[in-house]
């Protein structure tokens, strides 16, 4: 414990001599969670329509109205001509094409139905998809409103029958992004941070020279190894501290789980992380190689690990890869204990893997280390 004590404080005075490491423990928590909620979402707003009205009737003039009311879209051209309408489309000025038929009106009241057409921009699948899908819905909606008043009864029949839907919203009432998002970017954060810094100590070791004196001092490989994790372990849950806060202080998003729940997995969780960052730093030589590899595997955790993309919607193959993705596992059990108060018995199953993983890799960085006595 006594050799551990020293390397300890050997890591700590190296650490608090970078001024950039403490910098990146109080600006990157602050600056990610300020900007990545508010910019990385998948709210389709502003879609860019253009109408094109052959029938300039009441009809076609109320269901724009309701269309742009729904502040989802812009009008941005209102023509009688499809081909001016599809010049903005190849341009980049419009996303999606409503065009109203001859006769809309007079055909919709006379026979009980009508044909529009759209035309969407699907060069970005998402917005194009999402865009469809909002004007398809409003105009169902419309065409709800229309059947129900058209339809005429005698005075002493009963009213027109309908179905009415209610709703709830559970673990998000009010449909806010940032609430579904801030928790998966607070897990990529301390990944990142926990990640990058372990996976460049042991390099910057071997390039200052120093890492030669250490070889050959009677200190263990697993104590080098501990003293390399502990430090950054402890940072890291510096860093998901300052990200709760700023979590509770600007979105109001506080765990509705225990907060000792939360730890306990950060803290395995850490472990795990830390310890793949070391297995790389092992292998390496040089910093350059160690954070292009680091890169690599961070960049198919993050795309992976469900914040951007269901893992439920990924072909089975990527299943599969996803289940030897840490992140993922911490990024729902974010979701779980944040937003559904989750306790022990609920993320069990995390915990277990994840411990696999960090026994796995730090066992791995211990005997992957080459020291020489």
């Amino acid at each position: 414990m006594s050799i551990l004590k020293f390397l300890l404080i050997k890591e700590f005075k190296q650490i608090f001599r970078n001024k950039t490491i403490l910098a990146i423990i109080l600006v990157m928590p602050l600056t990610e969670l300020l900007i990545l909620p508010l910019a990385a979402n998948y709210e389709v707003k502003n879609i860019n329509l253009v109408v094109v009205d052959n029938d300039h009737s009441a009809y076609s003039r109320n269901l724009i109205t309701k269309i742009i009311s729904s502040g989802n879209f812009r009008l941005s051209g209102y023509t009688s001509s499809y081909k001016k309408a599809f010049n903005q489309i190849a341009s980049d000025q419009a996303d999606l094409i409503l065009e109203f038929p001859n006769g809309f009106e007079e055909g919709f009241i006379r026979e009980g139905k009508q044909n529009l057409f759209i035309a969407v921009n699907a060069i970005n699948g998402v917005k194009a998809g999402l865009g469809a899908g909002y004007i398809v819905a409003i105009i169902k909606t419309y065409n709800q409103e229309i059947n129900v008043k058209t339809i005429f009864r005698e005075p002493d029949n009963n009213p027109v029958p309908f179905i009415e839907i209610a709703s709830s919203n559970w673990y998000n009432p009010h449909l806010n992004y940032n609430v579904y998002m801030v928790p998966g970017i607070l897990a990529i954060l301390v990944t990142l941070v926990g990640g990058f810094l372990s996976a460049l100590n042991i390099v910057k070791e071997k390039e200052a020279g120093t890492i030669e004196q250490i070889n050959v001092s009677p200190i263990k490989k697993h104590h080098f190894i501990m003293a390399k994790l502990i430090p950054f372990w402890i940072l890291a849950n510096a860093v998901f501290t300052v990200g709760l806060f700023i979590s509770w202080l600007i979105y109001g998003i506080f765990p509705l789980g225990s907060l000792f729940v939360l730890y306990s997995f950060v803290w395995v969780y850490l472990l795990a992380i830390l310890g793949f960052g070391l297995l790389i730093s092992t292998f390496c030589d040089t910093q350059q190689q160690a954070m292009l590899i680091m890169f690599f595997f961070l960049m198919i955790f993050i795309l992976m690990g469900g914040l951007f993309t269901s893992i439920d919607s990924m072909p089975e193959w990527a299943k599969v890869i996803t289940k030897f993705n840490p992140l993922s596992y911490f990024i729902e059990v974010m979701r779980m204990v944040v937003l559904k108060g989750s306790g022990f018995n609920d993320i069990k199953r995390h915990i277990a893997i994840i411990i696999c993983f960090a026994v796995v890799l730090n066992t791995a960085a211990v005997l992957n280390y080459k020291k020489t006595s």
